[in-house]
């Protein structure tokens, strides 16, 4: 097996889906599929104290498969289930309260730069990591086309590390891939039939194994 670590890796988006049950089961198994460098949970339209009963079930499950558990919502929840980090999906002063709350302890990143200029300001907070595109923007099959020109622009000039949102399509981390970018992270692509979560994290890998190109030492 090849060193994950020298190439793009994958990043997981936990489904928006009503049984918690379900939710958790499907993470576990993507888990097991293969290598996941973290795990973010959206709140989605849940109230804060479902959003941390749901993530007091699905943070173990992350870490204890060697992944990194990301809250995308109420970053109290962040704290008081044990997760890694949080990602930050509003503008630049949520991303400064953040670093300023978390940093360097937990994890910070996120973003939500539509183009240069904003992605540029992030980036001069320092987060852990930029992402490139929302986290339920996979409404496509292929990644969204600035998107991926972001995330190239930003691979070939800055070393904060970038995460680009993928499409439905799982091959569309290939794309993602060529760019760069360290991280490309995958919602429906894995979650569509949860019951083959396993599997789509196995393929996502061995395509990454095959076509993702090799980081320079």
């Amino acid at each position: 097996m090849s060193n994950v670590e020298d190439r793009c890796r994958l990043v997981l988006i936990a489904p928006d889906l009503e049984d918690d049950q379900v939710i958790e089961q499907a993470v576990s198994d993507a888990l097991r599929g293969g290598d996941v460098a973290s795990v973010i949970l959206p709140q989605y339209g849940l109230d804060d104290s479902s959003f941390q009963k749901r993530s007091e079930r699905l943070v173990p499950i992350i870490q204890r498969a060697g992944a990194a558990a990301l809250i995308a919502g109420e970053t109290r929840v962040a704290t008081r289930t044990g997760a890694d980090g949080v990602h930050v999906s509003g503008g630049i002063e949520d991303m400064k309260h953040a670093l300023d709350r978390f940093s360097p302890q937990m994890i910070v990143g996120g973003g939500r730069a539509k183009e240069r200029h904003a992605a540029l300001e992030i980036g001069e907070l320092r987060p852990d990591y930029i992402f490139f595109g929302r986290l339920d923007g996979d409404i496509k099959q292929e990644p969204h086309a600035k998107n991926i020109a972001l995330g190239q622009w930003w691979a070939d000039l800055i070393e904060i590390p970038c995460v680009i949102m993928g499409g439905q399509n799982l091959e569309s981390i290939a794309d993602i891939a060529d760019t760069g970018a360290e991280f490309a992270a995958l919602r429906h692509a894995v979650f569509a039939d949860p019951a083959q979560a396993a599997m789509r994290v196995s393929e996502a890998n061995a395509l990454l194994d095959e076509k993702a190109p090799r980081f320079a030492d």
